[in-house]
C-alpha cells in the first residue's frame, strides 16, 4: 500500500508540527525548572544563614511593604516546606521534559523514516 505524495506531505508537515511544539515546551520547561532550582537554593541559603544566627535573634520576614516580626522555627518550617514543594516541582518537571524529548526525538524519527520510505519508492 503506497501513500500518495500529497498525503505523505501532510502527514511531513503535521509531525513537524508536532516537534516544534515540543521543542518549545521543552525550553519552557528547562527555563521553569531553572528558576525552581534557583528558588530552592534562595531558601536553601537563607536556611542555613538562619541556623547560623543565635536562638535570640530577631527574624522578620518581608509582607508587602513591611515587616513581620517571626520566630525562628516558624521561618525554619516555612523555608523547609519551600524547599520540598519547590524540590517536587523540579522532579514533576523533570519528568515532563523527559517525555517531551522522546515526543521529539520520536517525531524526528518517524519523518527521517518516511523520507527515506518515500525516496526508496520513488527510485
Amino acid at each position: 500500500m503506497s501513500i500518495s505524495n500529497e498525503a505523505l506531505q501532510k502527514l511531513v508537515r503535521e509531525i513537524e508540527s508536532q516537534s516544534i511544539v515540543a521543542q518549545q515546551q521543552i525550553a519552557l520547561v528547562r527555563t521553569q525548572q531553572a528558576s525552581k532550582q534557583r528558588e530552592m537554593r534562595m531558601a536553601q541559603l537563607t536556611r542555613s544563614e538562619i541556623a547560623s544566627l543565635p536562638k535570640d535573634t530577631g527574624v522578620y520576614e518581608g509582607v508587602g511593604k513591611m515587616f513581620v516580626a517571626l520566630p525562628v522555627s516558624n521561618l525554619n518550617e516555612k523555608l523547609e516546606s519551600q524547599i520540598a514543594n519547590a524540590q517536587k516541582e523540579v522532579e514533576g518537571l523533570g519528568k515532563k521534559l523527559t517525555s517531551l524529548e522522546i515526543t521529539q526525538k520520536n517525531s524526528k524519527e518517524h519523518i527521517d523514516r518516511m523520507l527515506r520510505g518515500s525516496a526508496a519508492a520513488a527510485s
